[in-house]
Order: structure tokens, then sequence, then C-alpha cells
């Protein structure tokens, strides 16, 4: 049965069905939706018009999630953890606004979100015929790769000016490539956010869990120079007023009530193969998982009775866990569906269609051997590839500093034309300026022990996979690793961040004639290391040609009509307000309450309720935002829709354009949707507007926050 309801679910993947709610639509797609006849009361020009103000024009990127205009003075709503770095980047022991929340009663009073930076869609534009030409003009998958990425970085440039910045997103594998304008904003200030015991409660355990009673929120405020341009924080720059502000919606949420977003989801993979599939499943995801957990009892170790150590690595260590017991999820739901099967299942009768006609057999006969060819290329040096990974990201921040600082150099030695498109001189000189958030969370101790841990991977790694230039320090007899580290962080000076910023565009010999250790070894990494992304390199290049024929091929076979897959690009979405069935016997009902949050009360993190949110619950000093049907405090919903990472912070809207809560998480049970959409599962998870102004005026005494929000 499975089988065939994969085979149901494939064919609804190239061929459009009107009702399955199923999705991350481009923009210009959504005309095709028939949203009226779904429930929307509004135009969907009203979603999104390129010639005119709409939904869509008050969506904003913000620090890897979504975020969204909700009052005419620029005043942002967003998830609590989409601003979780902001506020650990502004805390100290002392000013704790991670554990306490934060409140500006004043604009005064608000404080910079360090490092964040919001990006409004101004234009999107088909420009596939002009790439398709230039890619298409050689043959050699490596050619196509360096030639696109070249015609690209024009692109960019000629339409990047003061603060507007290009992109150009592939979608369909390459079948389509589509220019974004954005307008960026780098003055982003933080607002209001509540104390972690309600903004994160149930902590990790309750990650992605339904039921859920997390007050998932914060409130920012985007600035601009007095003429409205984007520019860095200055104290003259004033609140942005954005062409399209959200409206609160003031009618209850019901069961089966018309819902959708608006967001940038980050990345899906719904067209991939079984090749990608087993890799995932044996390969990438076990190592991910084991890799994140030992790190995690490490930052648990050492930070356990250190306020300042763990608030100096608490950013890193929950975007660990969140993505660990997020491949966790991915991995149980693989396994439980036999999903590897179903791929080999469909591709057979892929195969099957190809092979029926000469001319399609010569054209896709050999696409999944040769991907699968690929990646039997990538295995042999494997164990190697994951050790480097784990030298270029969880090996400490100094190291990761003296990696940068040599990579660049390294780089600089070429000719312009060679260098590769991240290191411009404004990508450099960002590296430069992000370096106080790298020293922002540097804590010694756990720093230490990231890259004593690298190096033991290092050394068991087998003999053919062995990395030489880091024998000096492996083959040591007289040193343990552990006394390497020791020395090497008492003689370096990269624990100085003006020393360490004096480094960046050095000659690589003036580098190596600083003898400092931790520049030593990220150059004896060097050689091996960029062996390894030149066979990456390599197999991306000639997987992807792959792919494109791929999805050609799907499109011969099944008809037009696909979504691409999500990339980071702002899309849409829709679906309705429902629970769901887990297992036999179990049925979840699509609302929370306060009563819930009550009842979880343990007195402790991650589930300790603030005592004047107990008192408000034990008076019912609820105001205006009971729900009569509930008899209580609505605190998050449930409702089918197709998101993924990155539309954390998006906002949820009604059949109206009215938003009714912030989207900020999907269903453990529902974890393989970035491969594979199941509208029984799948599940967005959002905070009820409701419990957004409930704890903002009533808990937060913040009620001119609402005022701002034309809320009366």
């Amino acid at each position: 049965m499975r089988k065939l309801l994969f085979g149901l679910l494939i064919s609804f993947l190239v061929v459009f069905t009107s009702n399955a709610q199923e999705g991350m639509w481009l923009l210009n797609q959504i005309e095709q939706l028939e949203l009226n006849k779904q429930g929307l009361e509004i135009r969907v020009s009203d979603i999104y018009d390129a010639n005119k103000p709409s939904l869509s024009k008050a969506i904003l990127q913000l620090g890897g999630g979504t975020a969204s205009f909700v009052s005419p003075d620029g005043l942002i709503l967003t998830n609590h953890h989409v601003a979780y770095t902001a506020l650990q980047r502004a805390s100290k022991v002392e000013t704790d606004y991670l554990t306490n929340g934060f409140l500006a009663r004043t604009r005064s009073e608000e404080i910079q979100a360090p490092g964040y930076r919001a990006r409004l869609l101004i234009e999107m534009k088909d420009i596939t015929d002009e790439m398709l030409k230039v890619i298409n003009s050689v043959s050699d998958p490596d050619e196509k790769d360096r030639v696109k990425d070249k015609r690209i970085a024009e692109i960019t440039e000629a339409n990047s000016k003061g603060d507007i910045t290009a992109t150009v997103a592939e979608m369909y594998e390459g079948r389509q490539y589509i220019l974004f304008r954005h307008k960026i904003f780098n003055d982003v200030r933080i607002v209001y956010s509540p104390p972690l015991s309600i903004g994160k409660f149930g902590g990790e355990i309750d990650n992605w869990m339904w039921p859920r009673h997390t007050g998932d929120f914060s409130f920012l405020r985007v600035y601009c120079a007095p003429d409205g341009t984007g520019r860095e924080y200055n104290p003259e720059n004033i609140p942005y007023k954005p062409e399209v502000w959200l409206k609160t919606a003031m009618e209850d949420l019901k069961d089966g009530d018309f819902t959708f977003i608006l967001g940038y989801p980050g990345f899906t993979t719904r067209y991939r193969t079984s090749n990608s599939v087993y890799w995932n499943l044996n390969k990438n995801y076990p190592f991910s998982i084991k890799n994140f957990k030992e790190i995690d009892e490490l930052f648990e170790t050492l930070t356990k009775n250190n306020p300042e150590g763990k608030l100096k690595v608490a950013n890193l260590r929950t975007g660990l866990a969140n993505v660990r017991k997020n491949y966790e999820g991915k991995l149980e739901g693989m396994i439980k569906t036999d999903f590897l099967q179903e791929k080999i299942e469909f591709e057979k009768e892929f195969l099957n269609w190809v092979n029926s006609n000469p001319e399609r057999k010569s054209k896709y006969g050999n696409i999944l051997s040769d991907e699968k060819a690929q990646y039997d290329i990538i295995e042999k040096n494997k164990e190697k590839s994951n050790v480097i990974s784990i030298f270029q990201g969880l090996a400490g921040s100094l190291f990761n500093v003296a990696g940068q600082i040599y990579n660049i150099s390294r780089e600089l030695e070429k000719p312009e034309n060679e260098r590769q498109p991240g290191f411009s001189e404004r990508n450099i000189q960002t590296a430069i300026n992000n370096l106080q958030f790298t020293y922002s969370g540097y804590f010694e101790p756990v720093d230490k022990a990231l890259l004593v841990r690298a190096l033991k991977m290092a050394d068991n790694l087998p003999y053919n996979q062995r990395i030489n230039g880091l024998d000096y320090i492996l083959n040591n007899k007289s040193k343990s690793i552990e006394q390497f580290v020791d020395d090497a962080y008492r003689n370096t000076k990269l624990n100085d961040m003006d020393y360490a910023k004096s480094l960046y565009k050095k000659p690589v010999a003036e580098l190596e004639s600083l003898n400092d250790p931790l520049i030593k070894l990220a150059s004896g990494l060097y050689p091996e290391a960029k062996e390894i992304e030149r066979e990456y390199n390599s197999f991306a290049a000639n997987v992807s040609f792959v792919r494109k024929q791929y999805m050609d091929a799907l499109y011969e076979w099944k008809g037009t009509g696909l979504y691409p897959d999500a990339n980071g690009t702002i899309r849409f979405t829709y679906g309705v307000v429902t629970g769901y069935k887990p297992a036999d016997a179990v049925l979840y009902y699509p609302f929370t309450t306060l009563k819930g949050v009550i009842e979880k009360n343990k007195g402790e993190e991650p589930f300790d309720v603030p005592e004047k949110l107990n008192q408000l619950f034990k008076n019912r000093d609820y105001g205006k935002w009971i729900d009569p049907e509930l008899n209580d405090i609505p605190v998050a919903f449930t409702h089918r829709g197709d998101i993924t990472g990155g539309n954390s912070g998006s906002p949820v809207l009604n059949a109206k354009g009215e938003i009714i809560g912030v989207a900020f998480d999907g269903n453990y049970e529902g974890m393989i949707s970035d491969w594979q959409y199941d509208f029984d599962l799948q599940r967005v998870i959002s905070v009820d507007i409701r419990y957004v102004l409930f704890i903002t005026e009533k808990f937060s005494d913040a009620g001119f926050l609402l005022e701002e929000m034309q809320i009366k």
C-alpha cells in the first residue's frame, strides 16, 4: 500500500492537483492554484503583484528565517529562535537578555541586533534564456559550472547598487533561473522578546513535537536613513515606513479555517533520486547525529557550572541540537516508511518508460547509473572528508579564524580571474567585520576541547585516508594531542581579535613566518582540504548536470506543473487548521492552551513557568484574548502547509490576509517532509497571535506595542 501511495504522490509532484495543499510555490505561480476555490477571500493579486503593493511586500528574510512588518513604523514580528542569536550577542552575564527577556519601552531603548540584516523583495525576473544560452555553449559539466558561476557574478554585480542587492536562484536543478533584487537593511534593533521560560518553553525536549506550548516570538524594528535607504547602524537612522504591513486578525481561529504562509524556506530535496536517499540514510545523517550528540555532551560537561560559558555557547549548542533532532526525525521517517525502497520502485517505473523508446534510452538511459558513479567516487575518501568538515566548522573559534585567514591569503595569491567567487573584496571585508560574532561566542575550555576532538578524529582515520599535513602533531610521541592544544592556545596571539584582523590579506610567506601554532595547523590541513574540495566540486558539477537531465525527463514523462525545491527564495504555501493522527488510537487536536503550559510546569528549565504567568492563569486575567470555544488562551495550533527551515518566523495568514500566527516548527512525524510531502501527517506548528498579544500585553505590560499595531 505504501508503494502505491508513493506512486500517487510522485504523480502529484509532476501533475498539478489543486486540492493537495502541497508545494512551496514561487509567487509568480500562485495564480494557477485556484486559491479562491480553496477558501481565500481576497484576490490572489493582493498576495503578490509585480506592479502594485501586495502582502508579499510585508515579508522579510531575517537571520536565517523570516519576519513580517506588523506596523507602519517598521515593527517586525518573528520567532524567538530567529532572534535568539541577536539576544545572545547582546547579552552579558549581568544583563542576560536571553534568559530574562528584553523590552524597550521607548524607541531610544531599542538595542542593536548585532549582525542581523533584513532583506525585502523588490523585484523578481526570469532570466532563464540568458543563463541557458551561456551554459549550453559548453559541454563539459565542470566548465558548465564555471561559466554559470561567472555569468551569475556578472548579473548580480550589474543589478546591485546602493542598498539593493541582487541574487540569481536556480530552479528545477537548472531548468530555470530567476533574478531576485532585495532592499537590504543592516540596522535592525530588538524591541521585545519574552524570557526564555516562555520563548523557548519546553526546550529541546519539546522541539519538533506536538502538543506544543512555546511562546516562540519576538518583536524587532527595521531602521533606515532619513531618505528611506537601508544602511548600517547610525544614531540618525529612523524607523522604516513599509509600503505594506500586516493587519492582525481579531476573529477567533477555528478548526478547518483556511491559512496561508509567505516566507523564505531554505532547502528541500523532493526530486532527488535513490542515490541521494541512500547517501543520507546510511552516511550523512548517522555521522552528523553521532557527531552533534558528542559535541553537545562536551558543551554540557564544560559549561554546566559556568554561566558565562553557557551563554557564550548557547547559540551554537541550540543550532546543533536543532539540526540533530531534525536529522533523527528524517532518519526515523525514512526507515519507518521504507523510503529508499519506494524511491527504487519509482525509478524502476521511470526506467521502464525510458527504455521503451530508443531515443529516450539514448538521452536518459544512463542518468541513474552516472549519478551512482559520482557517489562511488566521493565514497572513497568519505572518512577523511568528514574529518576535514569538522576542522572547517567545529574545531573551535580560534582555529576557524586561523583557517579563514590562511585560506584568504592563499586565494589572494591567485590572479583575480582565477579566484573563487566567495573571495571578493566585499566578502573578505564582511568576514573581518563578522569576527566580533566569532569572538563573542569564544569560551576557551570548549574551544580547546573541540580542537582536541577534531585532532583525535584525524588520528583515528584509516591509513589510506590519513591527513599527512597533521603528521607533525599526530606522530609526535613526546607530546599528546591535549598537550599540543594547551601549548597552541598558550602561544597563539589569535585570542586577540584586533591582532587577528591585522592578519587578513597578509601574504602566505609572512603568515607562515609568524610561527603561530594555529596558523601552522591551518597550513598543514590546507593541501588535502583543497583536494577534497576539488573532488567535491567535481562531484557537484557532474551530479548537477545529471539532475538537470533527470528533471528534463520528469517533465517529458509526467507533464508540467511542478513546484521547485526550496532554495532560500520567497515562497507561498497554504492549507487549513487541522489536527492529525500520528498512531493507532491517537488523535491530536489542532490547538493547545495556557492550561497546558501550566500542566507542564516543573519549576525548572525547560518547563519553568514564570510566577506572573501562573498568577494570570489562576486569576483568569486573560483580557480579550480568551477563545470562547476553548474557554482559555490559545497558545499554538497545527495546520496543513509545506514549510522547512528558513520558514521560521513566517506569518500565518487567514482567508482575509490577516495575521493569525507565526510559524515556528514542523511536527516530528512529518520530518521526512524535505524529501516527501505527507498530506496526513505533515503539519506546521505556529504560535497563535492571541498568545503573542496576551503575553505582550498582560505578562510584559507592553500594550503600547499593540497600539502601534493598531489593535483596538
